[in-house]
């Protein structure tokens, strides 16, 4: 049974940093395309960050320079680093196990299994 349990979040002003975590259990984490997502209602669910078993990294344009994607394999734990924190990254964010098609891909349709997510609030 994969599990994934994301905390970190909260309510922050623009230009602050929060970081993300997600706990991750009933899989092999070491070699799982691992990322991060993010809803706000009314809207489709979108790429942000992440992970492929071999460290790579890939960031959505609309964070890249400001969030980083990172791991700690031994502690099964996904991290999203946040700073220059924007009103407009207000949103659900959703930690996910991906690998769909052998592939390693920003899309949600690429990744099988998703956390409850936690919500992150930025103030002007």
């Amino acid at each position: 049974q994969v599990q994934l349990v994301e905390s970190g979040g909260g309510s922050v002003q623009a230009g602050g940093s929060l970081r993300l975590s997600c706990a991750a259990s009933g899989f092999t984490f070491r070699s799982t395309c691992m990322g991060w997502f993010r809803q706000v209602p009314g809207k489709e669910r979108e790429g942000v960050a992440l992970i492929d078993s071999d460290g790579s990294a890939r960031l959505a344009d609309s964070v890249k320079g400001r969030f980083t994607i990172s791991k700690d394999n031994a502690k099964k734990t996904l991290y999203l680093q946040m700073n220059s924190l924007k009103p407009e990254d207000t949103a659900m964010y959703y930690c996910a196990a991906g690998g769909r098609y052998g592939l390693c891909v920003l899309f949600s349709r690429y990744f099988h299994s998703w956390g409850q997510g936690t919500q992150v609030t930025v103030s002007s």
